[in-house]
């Protein structure tokens, strides 16, 4: 796999007619932050595309995920939690999921059912009402694997929220009902071609999910305030033979304190970062990898734009 494997923006060729009933579409999939977005995505898919964690706006980014059955081919747009931000990045995360709404064929709401309603759903339900069209709204009462019963105390209370067109409690993790979920999307997406290739899973390239996947080692090690002011570029990816693909990456942080927890004493944490994201990539390039890594300090490059952008996190155009 080259670093640009994952990454098409063309149509499939027209020559490959799919059958006459085929749907296809977008699938804006929202809610706030840590609901299970990123979690059922890669289900449906098969394989980690979006990096999952316990911490809250794990997701920053815009993500496709494209499954194409014989019958359909689902777009998933992966999406930030909506929140209240407190800095530059948090309200491009915003903007980046708001925005995701209007071009939705579909926009499947993602609520934490095993909980009540919190403020951050009712901006969610907000920004359906504000930006949405006509499209279908599909609620998914996720995580009643952590109920005692299959039924939400509080799905009466997620429903008033936004009155959906259709929903349906589901475990992304466990799997329950995520089948009957998917065909309910594809039952309300419009008839319609592939718009990308079968054998394409995303529109990002290696690179961008290998800089993620770092990042999700990271998050797993760190405590506090730290993962939230941690930012991963991959400065380097070349193959250097069939078998080895060199990498070299570097974490950014906003503070020297969070530097020096990031690398531990002597080193330890980083090497540990390293070990555990490196396994994953190998299973994402198909070769074994040599992993560098380096931490360097920006500091406060959550809010400033300039930052942002010279990492990657910019607010779509309209």
């Amino acid at each position: 796999m080259n670093d640009t494997q994952l990454s098409a923006n063309h149509l499939q060729d027209e020559a490959t007619e799919p059958p006459p009933d085929h749907r296809s579409g977008f699938v804006a999939v929202v809610g706030r932050p840590n609901v299970g977005k990123s979690t059922l995505m890669n289900a449906y898919l098969g394989q980690k595309i979006a990096i999952v964690s316990e911490k809250p706006q794990t997701t920053r980014n815009r993500l496709l995920g494209i499954l194409t059955r014989d019958d359909a081919q689902v777009i998933f747009v992966d999406t930030p939690g909506i929140h209240a931000p407190l800095h530059k990045l948090g309200e491009v995360m915003v903007q980046t999921a708001v925005r995701a709404i209007p071009d939705a064929d579909v926009v499947l709401f993602m609520v934490d059912a095993s909980v009540p309603p919190t403020g951050e759903d009712g901006l969610v339900a907000d920004a359906i009402r504000d930006r949405g069209t006509d499209s279908p709204v599909v609620m998914a009462l996720n995580k009643i694997d952590l109920l005692p019963s299959a039924e939400s105390p509080h799905a009466e209370a997620y429903l008033a929220l936004i009155q959906p067109t259709a929903w349906l409690p589901v475990s992304a993790t466990r799997g329950d009902n995520r089948d009957e979920l998917l065909n309910l999307i594809i039952s309300h997406l419009p008839p319609g071609p592939r718009y990308y290739p079968e054998e394409q899973i995303t529109d990002q390239q290696t690179r961008f999910i290998v800089a993620e996947l770092i990042r999700e080692a990271a998050l797993h090690r760190l405590r506090q305030e730290v993962p939230h002011a941690l930012a991963v570029v991959v400065d380097e990816f070349k193959r250097r033979n069939e078998n080895m693909t060199y990498i070299g990456a570097t974490i950014f942080v906003e503070r020297d304190s969070h530097k020096g927890i990031v690398i531990g004493q002597g080193g330890r944490r980083l090497k540990d970062i390293g070990r555990a994201a490196r396994v994953e990539i190998e299973r994402l390039v198909g070769t074994r990898v040599f992993l560098e890594l380096w931490v360097k300090v920006r500091p406060k490059w959550r809010k400033k734009e300039d930052e942002l952008r010279r990492l990657g996190y910019v607010a779509p155009k309209r």
